[in-house]
């Protein structure tokens, strides 16, 4: 269409501004500056085409100020009497925040195709930012951890071998999961058929086992088919999601096993129970562990010192569904700086967003029960990831890619 068309197109639907994008022939139409409504309204006619953007949201925080004023009085009598008085000042910002809805893929083939090369993914599952924005990909059926900078067309192995060969020597994985790196890009892999957890400095070749024995097991220095790890830099301390035992375990700095700090009580929907936690993620400004347990079908906070879980999202009961409230088979969580919640909804092939406190979560990347390999789509979403920006990253899994949803 013609920019002339998209003036008219403007004039003619009361739009307040309008942009013509000659390249792919696409005209946008802002119709109304306000959060209420979704900012950008796309229509067909004869002319041109256009698509309907996600809403926008409110990302809201908020600081608290406290002062005192000591004031002191002299009296003739030599005496002296002090008196204070305390004001407090509450700041809050608003941000506003909308993701496209149609993603970029970062890594691996937008069509879905998986394979052993450079350029090619095999279930790709958790998704990590080393210290210079460069992308770490846990390369889940290809048994290799590969490093991708953005905008490169292929990967280089940095954890396991190239090849794609799985084994239990010290420079091979076999289905590596959780990533955690530290700020000089040191990596931690959840090794998980062989039970363990390796650290692989940066560069190296190889890493030394840091949790697990290699057996799988349930004694407390034992992990059996662990999923997910996070690590407290400060303290040195890690936790693991120990899926098949149920639980999430501790180990502090060098320690040769570990605590267990959520569940351990056996499978269940119990509230001091996990039920296959995949991934989770830490929350400092609450100390506390937010779990996707996949089977359970909900999100729980799980705070440090607590025998019990409280229920975040999804069902309490364990219902599996595809409405606002729902969850099917959770995998990953992540957390904004504004306390917002973002769950990988695997069995509904969506993105779920649940604002701060609420439990009605919206549909941010994906087609709510419709797999497939367009932009739009998702096909068992695993991993996911928030840059600086808030520009979403997702592990498409059974597609073998990386997508990105920015924020606008």
């Amino acid at each position: 269409m013609t920019c002339t068309e998209c003036t008219c197109a403007a004039l003619m639907n009361n739009a307040i501004a309008w942009n013509c994008i000659a390249d792919n022939n696409t005209c946008q139409l802002i119709s109304n500056n306000s959060l209420d409504i979704s900012q950008f309204e796309w229509m067909t006619n004869a002319s041109c085409f256009f698509q309907k953007l996600p809403p926008a949201f409110l990302l809201t925080t908020t600081s608290t100020s406290i002062s005192t004023t000591l004031t002191s009085t002299s009296t003739s009598t030599a005496s002296t009497s002090a008196s204070t008085s305390t004001s407090t000042s509450t700041t809050t910002t608003n941000t506003a925040a909308q993701w496209n809805s149609t993603a970029v893929t970062v890594a691996g083939s937008a069509g879905g195709t998986s394979g052993l090369t450079a350029s090619l993914l095999s279930f790709p599952y958790i998704l990590r930012l080393d210290s210079s924005n460069a992308l770490y990909i846990s390369d889940y059926g290809n048994n290799r951890i590969q490093k991708w900078i953005l905008g490169d067309l292929n990967g280089t192995t940095i954890a396991g071998l190239a090849n794609g060969t799985a084994g239990t020597s010290l420079n091979t994985l076999k289905s590596p999961v959780g990533l955690a790196l530290d700020s000089n890009d040191n990596m931690y892999v959840v090794d998980k058929l062989n039970s363990r957890v390796t650290f692989w400095p940066n560069g190296a070749s190889s890493g030394s086992v840091v949790a697990g024995t290699g057996t799988a097991g349930s004694g407390n220095n034992q992990l059996n088919r662990p999923n997910a790890i996070e690590l407290v830099e400060s303290t040195g301390t890690l936790y693991i999601s120990d899926m098949s035992n149920y639980r999430i375990i501790q180990y502090l700095s060098n320690a040769s096993s570990g605590t267990v700090v959520a569940g351990g009580n056996g499978e269940g929907l119990g509230i001091t129970q996990l039920y296959s936690p995949f991934g989770f993620t830490f929350d400092s400004s609450t100390n506390s562990l937010v779990i996707a347990d996949y089977y359970a079908n909900h999100v729980v906070r799980w705070v440090l010192g607590a025998s019990n879980w409280i229920l975040l999202a999804g069902s309490l009961g364990g219902t599996s569904g595809n409405s606002a409230t729902l969850l099917h088979n959770p995998v990953a969580v992540a957390l904004d700086q504004y306390g917002n919640l973002y769950v990988s909804d695997t069995g509904n092939h969506r993105i779920q967003f649940f604002l701060a406190g609420q439990s009605s979560g919206t549909t941010l990347a994906g087609v709510n029960g419709s797999p497939g390999t367009s932009a739009t789509q998702l096909n068992q979403p695993y991993g996911i990831l928030l840059d600086s920006q808030l520009n979403l990253y997702v592990a498409d899994y059974n597609n073998n890619r990386v997508q990105k949803f920015s924020r606008y």
